[in-house]
């Protein structure tokens, strides 16, 4: 019989819900259990907790909320965990799961994969004058951390010395994945379509739930919420993977929730870029097997390029952000003037004191309507949440803006109240700083055993220059009545974010629908739909083998992550913003027998997806 591989992954992010790993012991049938907790402003935070108390600085729940009560159970299945749990403290995380393993009773080997924290080496690259690579901006005078994404061979390493757990620090998120295939399969650096098809399950699988219908465009076809089932792999030597989920269940796998999730922080789908393979995912084929069944194939790969991305993250001044919620007649107006006014106080005084004008103001009414800039139809909204957000050198200075938020519930509009939280405490700015290593540079070690085993990491090729292949903007041959539908009509899509870069992943709901979208969703319409938000451009990439585009808008997010002062940093919303862009579609097609005759008036109107 053919040999298959299950992997589960149980938590998507540091804070998800310890119910994954509990499903996926006890009733996924899994042989491997990934769990992916870290993302660059996490490692930002756990280094600051590490630099207070040398025993912190790993995810915790890892330990406490997914091992402990676990331990026994995984040790009697057999089941192995990989896991990035150990951020930027891999001793400790090892420690502490030593321990919790000996207070079980329960007997399983511990392996870290070691060589990621580069931190030991800012001054050298500050004196070699390394840039940021988007950029080009200087190296900063303060680095909280500093972190090269691995690969998955040395997990694969740490499985053949026989590790029961592997943990690791900074990795690409599908190295998870593509490790234990790695080591199952026996698959080499060469087999590159192999090592595509692998990181391809491991994306897939990466962010928990989302690829079993979290935070699905249709959201109304999702049933369960209050129990998701998190996804579990079948994954063949060949490459090709089951995505599936365990039985009983919420949550839904069809080929179009896998398929909001391939495109989900991919750019070019012909050249993402990973440590030990740049994919091709851009004839990807999703077919449905069963029921929550869909079998992925299509990936292929390239040889490596010769670096490894690092990400540093380092102190950039402070920032405040308060809320409020404002009620009555023309609310929008008000918290507007409220903001205006806010501001104009706090400058006045922050002057008197001698400190500077704010770096950088942000004003959003929610509830108004803010994220949709001049498409915004809320102006009408008599329930409205302020929010402002403010950026200083200074912390002492902000201290000013925190302490003269509330006066406006006695001096400015009525209808003032909900000041959430308390008055705001500044917190540090923290920034992405991107730049490439030679991967001869970074020695990668497996701790096993007591032995610390180096690993030799294939070296990769220089990137073979690529001629760009421009979308043709054709005009859309059809009939000469139109009428205007939501794009949500014709598309599905999901919206992610790398540093300040926003993507958008557009799904066809149907492939004759693909013409029409590609002329009229040129990069220039997306551009101007997101003209109050976007300061830099936007490409557009097509997606063949999903019938889809994705779209790249650059410079989008405010600066990114906690460095954003946007209620929305992460370009989260993008996707369900832009799926409601009118498009013109031939009258015809709303007609009985038309594609979009199911389309009723309430659906138009966005009553219902």
């Amino acid at each position: 019989m053919e040999k298959i591989v299950r992997i589960g992954c149980g938590a998507g992010f540091w804070g998800d819900t310890p119910e994954g790993p509990r499903q996926l012991v006890r009733s996924g049938g899994i042989d491997y259990l990934v769990l992916d907790y870290l993302a660059e402003i996490t490692m930002s935070i756990l280094a600051r907790m590490k630099a207070k108390k040398p025993d912190l600085g790993y995810a915790s729940d890892f330990v406490s909320l997914v091992m402990k009560p676990l331990a026994a159970e995984i040790a009697a299945k057999k089941i192995r965990v990989v896991t990035n749990a150990g951020g930027v403290n891999l001793a400790a995380a090892r420690e502490a799961l030593e321990a919790v393993f000996r207070e079980a009773g329960v007997t399983l080997k511990v392996a870290t994969v070691v060589g990621d924290d580069l931190a030991g080496r800012a001054d050298a690259f500050r004196a070699g004058g390394v840039t940021e690579m988007f950029s080009g901006a200087a190296f900063p005078a303060t680095i909280s951390s500093i972190n090269a994404y691995l690969g998955a061979f040395p997990i694969a390493a740490a499985l053949a010395a026989g590790a029961d757990v592997v943990l690791t620090g900074r990795c690409v998120d599908s190295a998870l994945v593509l490790g234990p295939l790695v080591h199952e399969f026996g698959w080499r650096p060469r087999d590159l379509d192999l090592l595509s098809a692998g990181s391809l399950a491991g994306h897939l699988l990466e962010c928990g739930t989302q690829v079993t219908g979290g935070v699905f465009t249709d959201w109304r076809d999702v049933e369960g919420w209050d129990r998701m089932g998190f996804p579990i792999a079948e994954c063949a030597a060949d490459g090709s993977f089951v995505v599936t989920k365990p039985a009983g269940t919420g949550g839904l796998v069809t080929p179009m929730t896998v398929a909001e999730q391939v495109v989900y922080e991919v750019g070019d789908p012909t050249d993402y870029v990973l440590p030990d393979v740049v994919c091709d995912w851009s004839g990807v084929r999703l077919d449905r097997v069963g029921a929550d069944r869909v079998r992925v194939s299509g990936a292929r790969g390239r040889p490596p390029t010769p670096d490894y991305k690092v990400s540093a993250t380092h102190p950039d001044g402070w920032r405040a952000t308060t809320t409020m919620m404002i009620a009555g007649r023309e609310a929008v107006a008000k918290a507007e003037a409220v903001g205006a006014a806010i501001l104009a106080r706090s400058r006045r005084l922050m002057a008197e004191a001698g400190h500077a004008d704010f770096t950088e103001v942000s004003v959003e009414v929610l509830g108004g309507e803010a994220s949709y800039g001049a498409a915004s139809t809320a102006r009408n909204a008599r329930e409205v949440v302020l929010k402002i957000g403010v950026r200083h050198p200074a912390k002492e200075a902000l201290a000013i803006f925190t302490r003269e938020i509330y006066p406006a519930a006695t001096a400015m509009a009525q209808g003032i109240t909900g000041f959430a939280g308390g008055r705001p405490e500044p917190q540090p700015v923290i920034r992405l700083f991107s730049f490439l290593v030679p991967k001869a540079e970074v020695p990668v070690a497996v701790d096993c055993d007591g032995a610390l085993r180096p690993q030799t990491i294939a070296p990769g090729e220089p990137p073979a220059p690529r001629a760009a292949t421009p979308i043709a903007v054709e005009p859309f041959d059809g009939p000469s009545v139109s009428v205007s539908v939501p794009l949500v009509a014709l598309a599905h899509g999901r919206s992610g974010d790398k540093g300040d870069v926003a993507n958008i992943g557009l799904l066809a709901r149907r492939p004759d629908f693909v013409p029409l979208l590609r002329a009229r969703l040129t990069p220039e319409v997306v551009a101007s739909w997101f003209r109050h938000v976007v300061d830099g451009p936007v490409e557009r990439f097509e997606w063949p083998g999903l019938a889809g585009f994705n779209f790249v808008l650059h410079r989008a997010l405010g600066g990114g992550g906690v460095a954003s002062l946007r209620h929305d940093p992460q370009g989260k919303t993008f996707a369900q913003i832009l799926l409601d862009l009118p498009v013109a579609v031939p009258a015809g097609w709303l007609e009985a027998g038309g594609p979009l005759a199911a389309w009723t008036t309430a659906d138009r109107n966005g009553a219902s997806s």
